[in-house]
């Protein structure tokens, strides 16, 4: 490309962004900003409307170019945040919406092709780093999810400052995937230290760093999976399975991804499991559903079956 070709193209990018920024411009008001004659912004609006841009130019008081909507999707101009907070929300909504994951992916790919070249690694980071089970709601720091993307893309370990047990202490990883839950985005890794796989929510690390030191992958459990069952059932004091006679959908469409992951058994059952700090309270739930179950463990919740069997029977009689 010639100079003046670059000049007219990076002027009509200009040219672009302003008609972006207000509902109308004169064309004095153009060639004033842009430095070049009125007849230099008529040849220039007249290439945006090549591109497929709808300018559309009135007369008289009150007129002058505007940008309207048009037919056709045309080009994008993105500074380097806004394509790299696109590309996130491109992701999320892959996993997040039903339906919508293979356009997605389709525009982020498209997205990843016209980006300038230091912005692809992260995109392709993101590309490659992120599952999902619904979409990430609380705010992460963007450069937190492009340093633990990039960590989970080239395979080496990172570390971050995380607070358990009323104190805050270095981790030392070995990332695998990046996960949106319908509330937080979280971090699947093999802890060093603990010699286990754990999950991190990414808005309780601080002073996040990717370590030079590669590593060779382990056998690695399903990420999405794995992070809806920590936060369903892993997390609490009692952790509760049950054969519920009724399809997997049909469940699902009743519980909350976070409050339980179900299992489809065949096309009349699935299995539910699920985690509370009281056997009592995880057991109603499943009471309320309103399907016939079987409790499959811990065996000690099915004598709770039975007490609170005993006690229901005994207030509806006592009502009689």
């Amino acid at each position: 490309m010639s100079g003046d070709e670059r000049d007219t193209t990076e002027r009509v990018l200009t040219l672009l962004g302003l008609l972006q920024q207000r509902r109308v411009w004169t064309g004095p008001e153009l060639a004033g900003r842009l430095n070049v004659t009125t007849r230099t912004v008529r040849r220039d609006v007249e290439r945006l409307r090549t591109l497929g841009y709808p300018v559309h130019a009135g007369q008289g008081t009150g007129g002058g170019y505007q940008l309207g909507p048009g037919r056709d999707v045309p080009p994008l101009l993105l500074d380097d945040e806004e394509a790299v907070a696109t590309a996130a929300a491109l992701l999320t909504g892959a996993g997040g919406v039903a339906g919508s994951g293979d356009a997605a992916l389709r525009a982020l790919t498209k997205l990843d092709r016209v980006l300038p070249t230091r912005l692809k690694p992260g995109v392709r980071a993101f590309a490659g780093a992120v599952d999902s089970f619904g979409g990430g709601r609380t705010p992460v720091d963007a450069e937190v999810l492009m340093t633990l993307a990039r960590a989970c893309r080239d395979e080496v370990e990172a570390g971050f400052d995380y607070p358990s047990g009323g104190t805050s202490g270095r981790r030392r990883v070995e990332p695998y995937r990046l996960v949106s839950s319908d509330r937080r985005w979280y971090l699947v890794a093999f802890d060093l230290d603990r010699d286990d796989w754990r999950t991190f929510r990414l808005d309780r690390m601080s002073d996040v760093a990717a370590r030079t030191w590669g590593f060779r992958p382990r056998e690695a459990p399903p990420a999405a999976a794995y992070v809806q069952e920590g936060i369903a059932s892993r997390a609490y004091r009692h952790q509760a399975r049950f054969l519920v006679r009724a399809p997997a959908a049909t469940i699902r469409e009743r519980i909350p991804a976070g409050a339980a992951v179900v299992k489809p058994v065949d096309q009349h059952s699935c299995e539910l499991v699920s985690g509370a700090d009281s056997l009592d309270f995880v057991l109603m739930h499943v009471v309320l559903l309103g399907h016939d179950f079987t409790v499959l463990d811990p065996p000690e919740l099915a004598e709770r079956c039975r007490v609170l069997a005993a006690r229901l029977l005994e207030a509806a009689q006592s009502s009689s």
